[in-house]
């Protein structure tokens, strides 16, 4: 079984994929499966809140990231922004600072210092706007 911290990273996988692909998040699910490449239950959850939320998280994160629409950010950080902000929004499980952390660190890991500054500030943002 996959800790969540390790099902959030291979949701952003898919989602990623996904995304530079123009493929949907269950398409690629399916192909990872396959493909014999198993799929955490958590990561399919965040999966499926991703895409069913997309319109409304895409909104979100261009209110709150100050200058940047969602097409113009780093793929990745897209990537990112949406997965902590469909859990901010919609997993009563996950508290916002862990979400926050989470996604921060995936930036640090996976992409770069300045997105995870980039990362933190939008999610803090949109933290702070819903408490």
């Amino acid at each position: 079984m996959a800790s969540r911290r390790e099902a959030r990273r291979q949701a952003i996988d898919i989602l990623f994929q996904a995304d530079v692909t123009g493929a949907d998040g269950p398409g690629v699910i399916c192909e990872w499966e396959a493909a014999g490449r198993p799929v955490a239950e958590f990561a399919r959850e965040l999966v499926s809140g991703v895409t069913a939320h997309r319109a409304e998280i895409d909104r979100l994160l261009e209110r709150f990231a100050e200058g940047w629409t969602v097409e113009r950010m780093a793929a990745l950080d897209r990537t990112i922004l949406r997965v902590a902000c469909y859990e901010l929004l919609h997993r009563d499980d996950v508290p916002p600072a862990v979400a926050i952390d989470e996604a921060v660190e995936a930036a640090k890991t996976l992409s770069t210092e300045d997105s995870s500054r980039f990362v933190n500030g939008v999610l803090g943002a949109i933290a702070r706007d819903r408490a």
